[in-house]
C-alpha cells in the first residue's frame, strides 16, 4: 500500500508542477486538473495517516518513560490513535481499489415490463417514475429516448438517459429483475397478483470508446406508430438499426426527423455493445466478486416490492425498508450505499487490492 501511496503522490507533484507550467493550453489545463483532482482525496487521506503514524511512534515512546505523567498521557494518546489508524488505513484501501471506469458517465436505463400483463406495465410506470424523481433530487436530467406505452398509463418498455456526474455510480447495481407484489386495480376479488419487469443500466459511450463498422449494421426505416397501432408520421422516420454480428437490434421512433431517430438509435446501441465488452472482461477478471454481489444480469431477481407490507426486499445484501412509498418516490440511498459498500468490500476480500 506505501508504495502505491507514494506512487500517487509523485503524480500529483508532477501534475501541480505541470499545471504551473503549461501556459495557455486551455485542453491541457483541464485535463491535468480533472486527473489533480481525482487523486487529492487520496494525497489528503495518505498525509493525514502518515501524521497519525508518526503521532503513535511519538506516544510508544513516552509510554517507555520513566515520568508517570507523560506515560499516563501517551496510553491515552495510544488509545485515540490506534483506532484511527485503523481507519485510515480501511479508508485508503477503499480508495485505492481500482474504480469502474464508467462510474462518472451518464447512464441509458431500460425498463421492461416482463410477467403480468397490464399490471407489470403499470410497474414499469412506477418504476420510470422512482427513477426519475431519484434523479430530481439530485438535480440530474432525464430524457426520455423511446417509449411503448399502454392505454392504461403504463410502459412496455422505455428506454431514458439520466445525465448527471456519478449517475451510473449511482445506477449500476439497478440492473436487473425487479418483482412487485399486490393487488391491481382491475381485480375484483382483492387477491395479490405477482408481475415482474427488467431494468437495464448502461453507461453512454462516446464514438471512440466503441467503433461500429458501418457494414456491421443494417438500417431500416418505416413509419412512427402511436398506441392501438395508428400511423402518427406521414414521412418513414422511425429507425431500426441491428448489428450483424451480435444480432442486436434497436429502434427508435420518438423524434420527428429520421436523423435524430438514428442518433439517438446508435447511442443505445454503442452502450449496448460497450456492455457487452465490459461483461465478458468482468466475467473473466471479478468472477469471485460477481459470484457473491450479484452479476446484475437483467434474469437476476434482485429487489421485491410488497405492496401488502409495505416493504421493499434487496436480496442480494438481504436489506428490507418498510417504507415503500418513499422508495417509490426516489429515496433509494440506502440500498444504493449498502450494494456500493458491500461491492467495495467483496472486491478487496477477493484480492483486487493487493498489499504491498
Amino acid at each position: 500500500m506505501i508504495e502505491k501511496l507514494e506512487a500517487i503522490e509523485a503524480r500529483f507533484n508532477e501534475i501541480t508542477r505541470e499545471m504551473a507550467e503549461v501556459g495557455d493550453d486551455y485542453q491541457r489545463t483541464v485535463e491535468l486538473a480533472k486527473e489533480r483532482a481525482e487523486l487529492e482525496t487520496i494525497v489528503a487521506k495518505a498525509q493525514e495517516y502518515r501524521q497519525v503514524q508518526e503521532q503513535l511512534s511519538q506516544a510508544r515512546e513516552l509510554a517507555e518513560s520513566s515520568d508517570e505523567e507523560l506515560r499516563e498521557l501517551a496510553q491515552l494518546d495510544l488509545e485515540t490513535l490506534t483506532p484511527r489508524l485503523e481507519t485510515l488505513e480501511a479508508e485508503l484501501k477503499r480508495l485505492l481499489v481500482p474504480k469502474d471506469p464508467r462510474d462518472e458517465r451518464n447512464v441509458i436505463v431500460e425498463i421492461r415490463a416482463g410477467t403480468g400483463g397490464d399490471e407489470a406495465a403499470l410497474f414499469a410506470a412506477d418504476l420510470f417514475r422512482m427513477y426519475s424523481r431519484f434523479a430530481e433530487r439530485r438535480r440530474w436530467h432525464i430524457d426520455v429516448m423511446s417509449a411503448n406505452e399502454t392505454g392504461i398509463g403504463g410502459y412496455k418498455e422505455i428506454i431514458f438517459t439520466v445525465k448527471g456526474k456519478g449517475a451510473y455510480s449511482q445506477l449500476k447495481f439497478e440492473s436487473g429483475v425487479h418483482r412487485v407484489q399486490r393487488v391491481p386495480a382491475t381485480e375484483a376479488q382483492g387477491r395479490i397478483h405477482t408481475s415482474t419487469v427488467t431494468v437495464a443500466v448502461l453507461a453512454e459511450v462516446e464514438d471512440v470508446d466503441i467503433k461500429i463498422p458501418e457494414n456491421d449494421l443494417r438500417i431500416d426505416v418505416y413509419r412512427s406508430a402511436g398506441a392501438g397501432g395508428q400511423n402518427v408520421q406521414k414521412n418513414a422516420t422511425a429507425v431500426r438499426i441491428t448489428h450483424l454480428p451480435t444480432g442486436l437490434v434497436v429502434a427508435c421512433q420518438d423524434e420527428r426527423s429520421q436523423l435524430q431517430n438514428k442518433v439517438r438509435a446508435m447511442s443505445i446501441l454503442r452502450a449496448r455493445l460497450y456492455e457487452m465488452e465490459m461483461e465478458k472482461r468482468m466475467s473473466e477478471q471479478e468472477e469471485a466478486r460477481r459470484s457473491q454481489v450479484g452479476t446484475g444480469e437483467r434474469s437476476e431477481k434482485i429487489r421485491t416490492y410488497n405492496f401488502p407490507q409495505n416493504r421493499v426486499t434487496d436480496h442480494r445484501i438481504g436489506l428490507s425498508s418498510f417504507n415503500l412509498p418513499g422508495v417509490l418516490d426516489g429515496d433509494l440511498t440506502e440500498f444504493i450505499e449498502e450494494l456500493t459498500l458491500r461491492s467495495e468490500t467483496e472486491r478487496l476480500a477477493v484480492g483486487e487490492f493487493d498489499e504491498d
